[in-house]
């Protein structure tokens, strides 16, 4: 597995890294889903994902209709795929386990917009990024 061992960057046999990602994703038509038992039942699957690859989160956080995750990932990380298994789990699960909660806002099997935000974030904005996501 990937150690930082007391210094600034992940080392893994011939590597040394730091990649940190700023994701934003945002609720089919911005509908207020994420509240309450749905909000901590999601939050909960993002963390379980995350620790499954390695991924470290530094920050999770949201409103309603959004949330914002600011993580480490490793060098193999592909976005792309890895939005698509945050999004794909996340939606199956909470319309599978809390049905009227969802239902109440998607008649159709819908959770996510088909868009999302991703950026890598420098050393120098990671403050500015985690203090920005604890205060959504």
């Amino acid at each position: 597995m990937f150690e930082k061992d007391n210094q600034p960057y992940y080392t893994y046999r011939h590597s040394c890294f730091l990649l940190q990602y700023h994701l934003v994703l945002v609720t089919k038509y911005r509908k207020p889903v994420l509240t309450g038992p749905v909000k901590n039942y999601v939050y909960k699957l993002i963390e379980d994902i995350c620790t499954e690859r390695g991924y470290n989160i530094l920050e999770l956080n949201g409103e309603a209709g959004h949330l914002h995750l600011l993580f480490e990932a490793t060098p193999g990380m592909a976005p792309t795929e890895f939005v698509n298994v945050l999004k794909t789990k996340t939606a199956r699960f909470s319309r599978r386990d809390y049905p009227t909660e969802v239902g109440r806002f998607y008649w159709k099997p819908y959770f996510w917009s088909s868009s999302y935000f991703v950026a890598t974030v420098s050393e120098q904005s990671l403050s500015l990024v985690q203090e920005y996501i604890k205060n959504q």
